[in-house]
Order: structure tokens, then C-alpha cells, then sequence
């Protein structure tokens, strides 16, 4: 038996294609592949398209030239914004209208609604001052501020509301800035005002 050493086994090598060979052919496989299904997709968004704007043109329009809201409305923007009167020619087609929406019309636009009790008027317009003691404005519920004009009596106090006032201490606008308001309304709140502050 001989001294002969360890023993060597050799792997025979195998023969393979470079990895980067391998790498780019599926990339451009797929780069192929996945151009075809956007393309693809491109048109068949196209056709879709075209095919909705065919059905709405012959659909939708024809109602919409219909509608008397929508042909009120596109004559609105469309409207000039001003007429001119000259001096000396006739004007009667330039008469006075109330604009859209306005409190007058009843319309959706402007000025809020008024109420039609002293708690209303009192919550929509006086607590914007009243509420926080704007302007100088005795804070609801503060009887020490109240005191002093409550004493003026009540006369006073709504002759303040109705016409405006300004005093050392802060200013009172006319009706509290609703000058839409009748009298007798913001009398009706001022009495609802005294009966927080007594």
C-alpha cells in the first residue's frame, strides 16, 4: 500500500450560453411582448372614445337644446353685462330689471332669508357682533355691560338698533346690517335681546 496522497476528482465543466446573453433576450421578449399590449390598449382606448362621443353627440345634445335650464342658463352668461342709455334716442327696451337670484326675485342668490321672529333676526345678525363683543358690542349675557342701556329704557334701545349709533364704547351699524329688515322685526329682537340680558 503506498504512500500515494489524497485522492482528486476533477468535475468536468458544462457549456452554457453567458448569462448576459440569456438576461437580454427575455428583456427584449418582454419589451416586445409589452409594447403589443399598449399599443393594443392605445387603440382600443381610441375606438372607445370616439364611440362615446358618437352616442353623447346624438343623444345628449339634442336634450340638452331642449332643456329650458340649461338654455336659461347659457343665456344668462351670454347676456351683456351692461346696456347703455343715449341721451335723446328712445330707451324704453332698457328698462329696470332686479338681477337673477336676488332677494327681490326670490332667487337662490344674495342675501340670506329673513326671519320672521326676533330670535331669528337675532341669531342670523346680531350674535355676528353680540355674540363676541364686536365693535364694543355688550356681549350677550354679560349683565354688567347691559345694565347701563338697559336703564336707557326701551325707546332708546330701538331707536340705537333701527337707526345705528355711535358711542364712546363701540358702534352700532343701522339693523344691525340688515337694512332689508323691518322696523317692527328689529324691534322684536331687541325685546328678545333684553330678555337674555335682564
Amino acid at each position: 500500500m503506498g504512500d500515494r496522497g489524497p485522492t482528486r476528482y476533477i468535475l468536468p465543466t458544462l457549456r452554457k450560453s453567458p448569462p448576459d446573453k440569456i438576461v437580454s433576450k427575455q428583456d427584449s421578449q418582454f419589451f416586445n411582448i409589452f409594447s403589443v399590449v399598449i399599443g393594443l390598449l392605445s387603440v382600443l382606448a381610441l375606438v372607445l372614445l370616439t364611440i362615446a362621443r358618437n352616442v353623447g353627440t346624438s343623444s345628449q345634445l339634442a336634450h340638452l337644446q331642449t332643456d329650458s335650464s340649461y338654455v336659461a342658463g347659457v343665456e344668462q352668461r351670454i347676456k351683456p353685462l351692461a346696456r347703455v342709455a343715449v341721451a335723446g334716442e328712445d330707451n324704453s327696451a332698457l328698462a329696470i330689471e332686479a338681477p337673477t337670484g336676488s332677494a327681490d326675485t326670490g332667487g337662490g342668490g344674495g342675501a340670506a332669508a329673513l326671519p320672521t321672529d326676533g330670535k331669528g333676526l337675532y341669531d342670523m345678525a346680531c350674535t355676528a357682533c353680540h355674540g363676541l363683543g364686536i365693535g364694543g358690542a355688550p356681549k350677550s349675557g354679560d349683565k354688567g355691560a347691559w345694565a347701563p342701556r338697559l336703564a336707557q329704557g326701551k325707546a332708546t334701545l330701538y331707536k340705537h338698533a333701527i337707526e345705528g349709533f355711535q358711542g364712546k364704547d363701540g358702534v352700532m351699524p343701522a339693523k344691525g346690517g340688515r337694512t332689508d329688515a323691518s322696523d317692527d322685526l328689529v324691534k322684536l329682537s331687541v325685546d328678545y335681546m333684553i330678555e337674555l340680558n335682564q
